[in-house]
């Protein structure tokens, strides 16, 4: 079965939400955040080529970062990379994928994972990958990966498990909820059923176009289009189809509305690197809760901030708490960590007025 097993890693979004570091340019799956010497998108590669044949790993990425991931995935090979030529969300990507692997492998199981994630557990993150594709792989089933929640974190996306447990760990999926506002989060931390929703899914590719044939009307026409492209086989070939796709997400516009959709519990230890408010977790602090992000700082009666500074710079503050002070190119950036609403407002801003990415 395992032989029937692919990977498709998702590296073409502009990573927004760790802007000024993250930048248009080069977003941060590029990016070495931690300084240990590998790329976002380098370690979610080696993490899959660990139990998965290379020629099972493929990267989907916007046409404009195809020289980073030639430059830091030499061992990639063109048929394994898959251009998304303009943004459409993560469906297109995984339709694309999908409709792509599929005619390589018509029993193909594929599962669809972020570039930006820590996994602390790696043994534990292949056992249940291997179960979740043994377990979607004997019926026409769905599957995201979830965690138990640590603390009422507004700045992930939930999922909610029902009492119907087909075996150990995995659950009917009840509900999905979107970053939720905190009194709502600390609710779903009582009740015990809510999980965080890792981005991470799990299908057989019949499964998938059977849910998009029939969820998702835009795709009722480009997906035999999407199958004529791909017959091609040149993965060079920019597909057309992704002009006049709208902008969807596999979470609101399949997961949500499928009636044969489980959530795994898993216990790899996870994190989202998509926020400052979220960096650190699972990352080594100072004992006041200070994260410094490979640089130099010297920090005096300050509390849970990020920092992340050039290597010819130094930061020196006193009495900050709270907040990501992050230098990078020509922008230094100084906000509330958590304040995701603030962040957007003045990458916006900086972008209009400033003519700053």
């Amino acid at each position: 079965m395992e032989n029937h097993n692919y990977c498709v890693i998702l590296a073409g979004g502009i990573g927004s939400r760790l802007w000024p570091m993250s930048r248009r340019s080069r977003p941060k799956q590029f990016i070495d955040i931690f300084g240990t010497g590998r790329t976002l998108l380098q370690e979610t590669y080696e993490r899959f080529a660990r139990f998965m044949p290379h020629d099972h790993i493929y990267v989907s990425t916007n046409v404009g970062y195809m020289k980073y991931v030639y430059e830091q995935l030499p061992e990639i090979d063109d048929m394994h990379i898959l251009e998304e030529p303009l943004n459409r969300g993560t469906l297109a990507c995984a339709a694309w994928a999908t409709v792509f692997i599929k005619k390589t492998d018509p029993e193909a199981n594929l599962i669809v994972v972020p570039s930006d994630q820590l996994i602390l557990n790696e043994e534990k993150f292949q056992d249940d990958v291997r179960r979740a594709f043994r377990f979607v792989s004997e019926g026409n089933r769905l599957m995201v990966m979830g965690i138990r929640p640590t603390r009422p974190e507004t700045g992930y996306g939930y999922v909610q498990k029902s009492e119907e447990t087909p075996e150990e760990n995995v659950y009917r999926l009840k509900t999905f909820t979107e970053k939720p506002e905190r009194q709502f989060a600390e609710i779903f931390i009582q009740d015990g059923s809510f999980l965080w929703n890792t981005g991470i899914f799990i299908y057989n590719v019949d499964a998938m176009l059977d849910n998009l044939y029939r969820l998702v009307p835009e795709y009722q026409v480009e997906i035999p289009k999407m199958m004529a492209d791909a017959e091609i086989a040149d993965p060079k070939f920019l597909p057309d189809f992704f002009s006049v796709l709208p902008k969807l997400s596999i979470d609101m516009n399949i997961m949500e509305k499928s009636d044969n959709v489980y959530v795994y519990e898993s216990q790899f230890g996870w994190a989202d690197l998509g926020t400052w408010g979220t960096i650190d977790d699972y990352q080594p602090t100072d004992h006041d809760g200070n994260l410094v992000l490979d640089s130099r700082a010297l920090l005096s009666r300050c509390k849970d901030n990020v920092i992340r500074m050039p290597e010819d710079r130094t930061a020196v503050i006193h009495g900050l708490e709270g907040y990501a002070v992050v230098e990078e190119g020509d922008v230094l950036m100084i906000c509330p960590k958590e304040d995701l609403a603030a962040l957007r407002r003045l990458m916006t801003e900086a972008q209009t007025q400033l003519g700053i990415e």
